[in-house]
């Protein structure tokens, strides 16, 4: 990779105006200062990973999102009950769920849907991104859980980022 004193001029200008006016000040410290990390911030962010999001059948958003949507009331009733319930019937439990998801972005967004459902937290992705582990506050059958993962959320998520 070759050095490039601006890698991204739109990237450094953004960055040089956002910092001025963040600091509401003109004076030659701010303005040196802006001048510093429209310099350096793009040289940072060129170093990064990219991946861009191909977005496949977006139309599946749409019944994920009703189907999330129904699986947060349902989840925010059970957790209520389990919570307010005996502590010792609860079977929480991390399981390491196999994603077929390849794409950074459907993994993101597949971790997103699994955390806003109450009851069950995305923790750790592994290196490989090959795997997902995941927090169940009550899961009775593992596999059960896994299951349902993949055919609720990840199925749909594989449509839409092919």
């Amino acid at each position: 990779m070759k050095f490039q004193l601006f890698p991204s001029i739109p990237q450094s200008i953004t960055v040089f105006i956002f910092w001025v006016l963040m600091a509401e000040n003109y004076s030659a410290a701010t303005l040196l200062m802006g001048l510093l990390l429209a310099l350096l911030m793009p040289q940072l962010s060129a170093r990064l990973e990219r991946e861009f999001a191909q977005i496949g059948n977006a139309g599946a958003l749409i019944p994920l999102a009703a189907k999330l949507a129904w699986d947060v009331v349902v989840a925010n009733i059970t957790v209520a009950r389990q919570v307010l319930g005996p502590e010792k019937e609860l079977r929480s439990a991390f399981i390491w769920i196999p994603l077929e998801l390849t794409n950074i972005h459907g993994i993101s967004a597949l971790t997103s849907v699994i955390t806003l459902t109450p009851g069950t937290v995305s923790t750790e992705l592994s290196a490989d991104r090959k795997h997902l582990l995941v927090h169940f506050l009550d899961v009775e059958d593992p596999d059960a859980a896994i299951a349902e993962i993949k055919t609720r959320y990840e199925a749909p998520l594989r449509r839409v980022f092919p």
